[in-house]
């Protein structure tokens, strides 16, 4: 079936590890959900910040600690203008699980008390389901979940249904699943959830990557994300959080950069963003992102998600018309990110992926860091295939190539 509808998107030269052959084969790397590869327009940047720049930042006052400053806030406006947030409330960490970390221990420990409910969805992965998990724990607060139905949507009448209980105080959620793909109504439920009185903390891991994102016009008061999805290095995550709630926030880690003045007797802290960037920051890695999001606005974020939605309409399609496989998530790929998640009947998936890798084809298999999903999904793990800028329809073609043979391996 062909589902094309313009021209494809081909930036395969753009990305030096692309160039690689394995066993004779062309590296066709399917697992982008996990980890982005970098083009070397990131790669460079990192090099030259360190040929040519490095230095600490925010402190001294010669040319090279200046210019090292000036691409680490640079960074930062750029970063947050491709999120369409303000650079003051645009706050670097290491992770994504660190930024909702900072949520749940900052306002979590000063908002939550026992009695007092948290909301996560049947999708989570870990990282925004343990923080939250802990929390409650610590703070005799109670944990509940939103259902996932059949074709991986959650239900807005349930999240309605636990809002008008008035116990709930915070609503985490990802803004698309990393194993079903589903694209959560992110602007729909964070309105909701304000209206609620409660609080919303998104995970945009796998949004920020694969969809225009204006946190603005979103609406959530929390929206975390990592670099590294984001054809960005490893090391550095995002949060962009509503200002007065930042504000009102106590600091998550103490030390230098965060401070404005000490004394033995009191510290007045610095002014957002430092207020949550302690000690030395990625400064390398911000600048890496930096040059990452370039990368992606000059190609476009409706084209990127124009390419892969095309890219999952085209492997959802060419695996319904096989009938061992099973595609878990929503059935059209307008209602999914770029990724499929999918078992064929008889083979596990861990077999599954290691045939694969035999053609030069990486897929993610096992639980996904996404255990309770699982277990509502009856298996212990899927395979996934999952798409970047630099996805080709002859990844897809690989990749069917791999698992025609892995049915032929592992016939009774």
């Amino acid at each position: 079936m062909d589902t094309a509808t313009a021209p494809e998107l081909d930036v395969r030269e753009d990305f030096p590890i692309l160039s690689r052959e394995l066993g004779g084969r062309r590296l066709v790397y399917l697992d982008s959900a996990a980890t982005s590869q970098k083009p070397a327009a990131v790669i460079d940047a990192i090099s030259d910040y360190y040929r040519l720049h490095n230095a600490n930042i925010h402190r001294g006052v010669y040319t090279l600690a200046q210019e090292s400053t000036e691409l680490f806030e640079g960074a930062r406006a750029r970063i947050a203008a491709f999120a369409g947030a303000d650079a003051a409330t645009t706050i670097f960490t290491r992770n994504a699980t660190e930024a909702i970390n900072l949520v749940a221990y900052s306002w979590g420990r000063a908002n939550l008390n026992s009695g007092d409910v948290v909301l996560v969805t049947g999708f989570e992965h870990h990282s925004n389901l343990v923080p939250w998990q802990l929390l409650c724990q610590e703070r005799g607060a109670e944990l509940r979940h939103l259902e996932v139905d059949e074709d991986g949507a959650l239900s807005l009448e349930q999240l309605d249904a636990e809002l008008a209980g008035g116990r709930v105080r915070l609503v985490a959620f990802a803004h698309v699943s990393n194993v079903l793909g589903t694209i959560t109504p992110v602007a729909e439920i964070s309105a909701r959830v304000r209206a609620g009185g409660a609080v919303s903390v998104v995970d945009g891991s796998q949004g920020a990557p694969q969809l225009p994102l204006d946190v603005g016009a979103l609406g959530a008061d929390f929206y975390a994300w990592t670099g590294h999805k984001a054809l960005g290095p490893t090391g550095i995550g995002v949060l962009h959080g509503r200002r007065e709630l930042l504000e009102a926030m106590p600091p998550f880690l103490a030390g230098g950069d965060m401070i404005k003045s000490v004394s033995f007797e009191r510290t007045t802290f610095n002014e957002l963003p430092w207020k949550f960037e302690a000690g030395t920051t990625m400064i390398a890695e911000a600048i890496g992102l930096g040059a990452a999001v370039d990368y992606l606005q000059a190609i476009g974020m409706e084209r990127v998600r124009e390419h892969e939605r095309e890219l999952t309409a085209h492997l959802l399609a060419r695996l319904a018309e096989l009938p061992d496989i099973e595609i878990h998530g929503p059935a059209a790929a307008e209602d999914r990110g770029g990724l499929v998640s999918f078992a064929l009947a008889g083979v596990h998936p861990h077999d599954v992926a290691e045939i694969a890798n035999r053609f030069a084809v990486c897929i993610r298999a096992g639980h996904h860091c996404a255990q309770p999903l699982m277990r509502q999904l009856g298996v212990g793990a899927t395979a996934r295939a999952s798409f970047g800028p630099y996805s080709v329809r002859a990844d897809v073609d690989a990749l069917l190539e791999a698992l025609d043979s892995a049915r032929v391996l592992f016939a009774r």
